[in-house]
């Protein structure tokens, strides 16, 4: 430590205003299966429209899974998700054997891991759908790699060799389709002229363009329409015998320029760096329209290095795994040496390339084991989430979260029954027997919450009604209860058990069957006429009769152990005496004050001293202190007794 050698003063500070903040509990987490987005990743979503752009759309395999999580949000504004990992495979673009062979990229940490260096293109092609699922086959992507495959003036090398060449023709002969560096493909635009600088159009096809439809390398004859009309219109007047093409990228027009060396590669003495690439909806089945644009990069480089006039990663591998909502790079264009650093003469390939993505599938039928995997990514307690729900599941799969809850004792888990116990069954006592012995031999836990089912909402994106499982809206009414009040508030009941976006249920219980579920650890959900439908109880599944078989119990304790476990570890590597004892207890006394002021607690007690920190216990470099509470409890049960009276008695009378 500093001292003075001088007269002087000399100024410290030592900071004791440590004080403890709650925060929200209202964090919900579910796994789902979905048609698309990343798997085995926990994405956080605080809407329906961001749910959506992160994984799709529902569907009548997913619908269960997607609706959980968006009813969820209906409460709340924090959802983490984990899309399933079951057996469904990313598109992807290749040739020859590589074409469609299909292949797993998880997410953006598993292709940067596993295929960011491009050891996957050689046997699944050089580009690959950005999630799994058969969404991905409606991918095709277009790379212009050079300024002559943006466009091209044939000159002498390719002309027109027809001579019959008459007006409304659609195929045509030339020289030859597939001379090597003048080859003409599929969606290429030509154009004709009369000279071989391609300044002047033959007469009658002045303004003209044509995009090709068919080739026929062995008859050397291009079949075309007029581009940018919807008919299917041929030549617009005769055609000239040997007279020049000019070939052009079938989305030329959709860029500034053709694609040349950029300032970066040519600083640094290379050349032919830059390139465009096109992703397109193929076939229609993201968009609805057969060949809309999705996205398009202009100029980006096939340097290594390369960076952007104002500094930003310009490689266009990079850009694309930074920036593609669709794809990602998997291997470049054979025989070529990009991917090498700026000072290079990369090779100039005069034609462009598309390719279809295909091989991608689905898996909407996960294994528990499968489940399981994708919840234990929360099963870890730097992962902030408090609420965690099932979803669709057997009991197998209850019991796994129960686990879960168990282990990390600082969340809850809630479950409603199968599907099968409930919908369409007729008979509302096969429904309640169904849903008791779903739950009978569920383990016995403060940290689960049983439901007894399922509602009917309305799915907007396809026009029908869906069965969803409770699960979700028990825990977005604790989180809600979070919101408007606090988690030591009971979320049950006429104004905080709400049930939203509910036409029906599959099992509305009676009284007698209510009585029944509650007394099995089951919280009835019931419609009543006029007062909506509603979570008509608060208890844990724990089955012995303690303090903690409330939620509201439950989760004050969960609370205030989270909140003062986080505020203890300033405690680490402090001296065990009075000092940092009292320091202890004057960070959790006002707020144990502050929750007791907010009807969370009625009395409690802090002892942390000699008592408890004993020689023993300094010695063995611990710190102890117990903390003694005394919960508020919510009211279950009501009893009122109405008296009458004769007139003239006195009511000091009767009242006893």
């Amino acid at each position: 430590m500093a001292t003075l050698v001088s007269p002087g003063v000399q100024i410290k500070e030592k900071d004791l205003t440590n004080i403890i903040v709650g925060e929200s509990t209202s964090i919900g987490g579910v796994a789902i299966v979905a048609e698309r987005g990343p798997v085995e990743e926990i994405v956080t979503v605080s809407n329906e429209t961001e749910l959506v752009e992160a994984f799709g759309k529902p569907n009548g395999s997913t619908f269960e899974w997607f609706f959980s999580a968006a009813s969820f949000l209906k409460y709340a504004s924090v959802l983490r998700v984990v899309r399933i990992n079951s057996g469904h495979l990313n598109a992807t673009a290749g040739v020859g054997a590589a074409a469609g062979t299909g292949l797993l990229v998880k997410n953006s940490d598993h292709w940067y891991d596993t295929y960011g260096d491009g050891s996957g293109g050689p046997s699944h092609g050089e580009w690959v759908a950005r999630s799994a699922g058969t969404w991905g086959n409606n991918i095709s992507v277009a790379l212009c790699p050079s300024s002559t495959a943006y466009e091209l003036n044939m000159g002498a090398n390719n002309l027109v060799d027809d001579s019959a060449a008459a007006e409304g023709d659609t195929t045509i002969t030339i020289d030859d389709v597939d001379k090597v560096g003048y080859e003409i493909a599929v969606n290429d635009i030509i154009s004709f002229t009369t000279d071989t600088a391609g300044l002047i159009p033959v007469a009658g096809h002045e303004a003209i363009e044509y995009i090709v439809t068919a080739v026929d390398d062995s008859a050397n004859t291009v079949t075309f329409k007029q581009f940018g009309v919807f008919s299917t219109k041929g030549l617009a007047a005769t055609l000239t015998d040997d007279s020049n093409i000019t070939r052009r990228w079938r989305y030329y027009e959709e860029f500034a320029g053709a694609p040349g060396t950029s300032q970066f590669v040519t600083d640094r003495s290379g050349s032919g760096d830059e390139m465009h690439i096109i992703v397109l909806d193929e076939d229609g089945g993201i968009s609805g329209t057969a060949g809309t644009i999705l996205e398009k990069w202009a100029f980006v480089s096939k340097a290594s290095d390369a960076r952007t006039d104002s500094g930003d990663v310009n490689y266009y591998v990079d850009v694309l795994h930074r920036s593609s909502e669709f794809i990602y790079w998997l291997d470049h264009l054979g025989s070529t040496n990009f991917g090498q650093e700026a000072g290079t003469a990369f090779t100039d390939v005069k034609t462009s390339s598309s390719e279809s993505l295909a091989g991608g599938t689905d898996d909407y039928l996960p294994t528990n084991g499968e489940k399981l995997s994708a919840y234990e990514l929360m099963d870890d307690d730097t992962i902030d989430v408090s609420l965690i729900f099932a979803g669709k599941g057997d009991a197998t799969h209850a019991t796994n979260l129960i686990d879960i809850a168990e282990k990390r004792k600082d969340l809850m888990v809630f479950i409603s029954p199968e599907r099968a116990d409930i919908v369409n069954v007729t008979n509302s006592n096969t429904q309640l027997n169904n849903v008791r012995s779903f739950f009978l031999n569920l383990p016995s836990t403060s940290y689960a919450v049983f439901d007894s089912g399922y509602k009917k909402m309305y799915d907007k994106y396809n026009d029908v009604f869906r069965w969803v499982p409770l699960n979700a809206d028990v825990a977005g009414a604790c989180a809600a209860t979070d919101n408007d009040n606090d988690p030591w508030w009971s979320p049950g009941g006429l104004v905080r058990g709400q049930i939203r976006s509910s036409v029906g249920l599959a099992f509305n219980p009676t009284q007698s069957q209510r009585d029944t579920l509650y007394r099995n650890r089951i919280n009835p959900i019931a419609s009543f006429p006029g007062e909506g439908t509603v979570l008509w109880g608060d208890k844990t599944a724990l089955s012995s009769n303690s303090a903690f078989s409330r939620i509201n119990v439950r989760r004050l304790f969960n609370t205030v152990e989270s909140v003062i476990k986080t505020a203890a570890r300033s405690m680490l590597f402090e001296f065990n005496d009075d000092f940092t004892r009292a320091q202890f207890i004057g960070m959790v006394e006002p707020f144990l004050r502050d929750v007791q002021g907010r009807r969370g607690i009625t009395d409690f007690l802090v002892v942390c001293d000699e008592t408890n920190n004993t020689g023993q216990v300094v010695d063995s470099n611990e710190f102890r202190a117990d903390i003694y509470i005394k919960p508020a409890r919510s009211i279950n049960f009501i009893t009122l007794t109405f008296v009458a009276a004769r007139t003239g008695v006195e009511f000091s009378e009767i009242i006893s």
